[in-house]
């Protein structure tokens, strides 16, 4: 796979230079004159009026002009891109601008020459903001650590939380940013701010948005027993007031059902999910914490959420495996997903201003050593509206 790969790299690439020097007779020698930059365009044949002041990281990139032929090195701002010497000819070279990221920013692009002449050009590397995907857990208390996925987290930078506050950074990677929570942190959007930008997160921390599922307090028909309100010595440590806590064998195809009930035995909770969400499914996620100890490895979570009219039993199966080795994690599910096990079922979701059917059952093969808490059950938007 990486040979064709590789195969199909170099064909897209001659085929790039011979669309950008086609125009070119064959008589054409490389002559001795002065080297001179015309433009710079992207190296697709469809886009080939596409000229370039700048250009992302990674970008091929073609650059046309006169007698190019003995260049040896192109420098972007202060990093060397690799040039293949296949790809350089008298009127264009092929070149992919450096991923790593320039400390010294001019904005110019150099042509070193093998006599040792330089050609410099006016083009600008257009790094990337931060772009933030996740976080580990969504919960998590002053003081511990918080882990934000996504990309382009170039240091330096910061992470501010709601409330103004920003956290003490604990390790930065290209994709994984650890920052320990500071006093003062409020539910909502984080900040990471970079010297190439700033960005809000889409997910927010703490996420207090349209819960219709958290045991504060305890509503519905079943397992109040399940609800944890002092945690003690067995039982994992609170993240958001009172949670469920599944701590027994379930036998294979047993019933067991932990949480939830029609609107009138839910109350006033059961109608936090989102309008929008019943009509717009695809805009949505459905988010909830779960704590295993012991690994989710058998039998089968069967979720009810956003019903109008009755139970669903064998439509959205939350399936095993899932362990967070004793750790809070945030599960995302696409609601979209739901909702087609429903349509799937026969059940077409429908605006119910009186509130939904909500219902956790354990019902499916295997039997679970289940040791397994869950909060914060909510429906919310996958991205927030500039």
């Amino acid at each position: 796979m990486k040979t064709i790969y590789q195969s199909l790299m170099l064909f897209a690439l001659l085929s790039a230079m011979a669309f950008i020097t086609i125009s070119c007779s064959e008589d054409e020698l490389p002559g001795g004159g002065v080297p001179s930059i015309k433009y710079v365009r992207v190296t697709k044949p469809e886009s080939s009026d596409s000229l370039l002041v700048g250009a992302f990281q990674g970008t091929l990139i073609a650059i046309v002009g006169e007698n190019l032929q003995d260049a040896e090195q192109i420098w972007f701002n202060d990093q060397r891109a690799t040039l293949t010497p296949t790809y350089v000819t008298s009127k264009t070279i092929l070149v992919s601008i450096p991923s790593v990221i320039p400390k010294d920013i001019t904005n110019k692009m150099k042509i070193v020459f093998s006599g040792g002449s330089t050609l410099e050009h006016d083009f600008k590397v257009q790094i990337s903001e931060p772009v933030l995907s996740s976080m580990a857990c969504e919960y998590v208390a002053a003081g511990e650590i918080a882990t934000i996925s996504g990309d382009y987290f170039y240091e330096p930078l910061t992470v501010t939380f709601a409330g103004g506050v920003k956290g003490e950074l604990v390790s930065v990677e290209d994709k994984t940013i650890k920052v320990r929570v500071p006093t003062g942190a409020t539910a909502g959007q984080l900040t990471v701010t970079t010297n190439f930008g700033e960005t809000k997160s889409d997910f927010w921390f703490r996420d207090n948005r349209n819960i219709f599922l958290s045991s504060d307090p305890f509503t519905g028909w079943w397992n109040e027993k399940y609800v944890v309100t002092k945690p003690g010595t067995a039982d994992p440590v609170a993240i958001n007031g009172n949670y469920i806590h599944v701590k027994e064998v379930i036998a294979g195809w047993a019933w067991k059902e932990v949480a939830g009930g029609p609107p009138d035995a839910m109350g006033a909770i059961s109608k936090n999910v989102p309008d929008e969400a019943i009509l717009k499914p695809a805009d949505y996620n459905l988010k909830f914490e779960v704590n295993t100890v012991k690994p989710y490895n058998n039998n089968m979570l069967k979720i009810n959420v956003g019903l109008s009219s009755d139970f669903v039993t064998d439509a959205y199966q939350w399936a095993p495996p899932y362990d967070t080795k004793g750790e809070w994690k945030t599960v995302v599910i696409p609601f979209e997903q739901i909702a087609a096990s429903y349509e799937a079922a026969g059940v077409k979701l429908a605006v119910n201003p009186n509130g939904y059917y909500t219902r956790l059952l354990f019902h499916g093969g295997g039997e679970l050593d289940a040791d397994i808490s869950l909060d914060n059950f909510r429906v919310v938007p996958k991205t927030i509206k500039k």
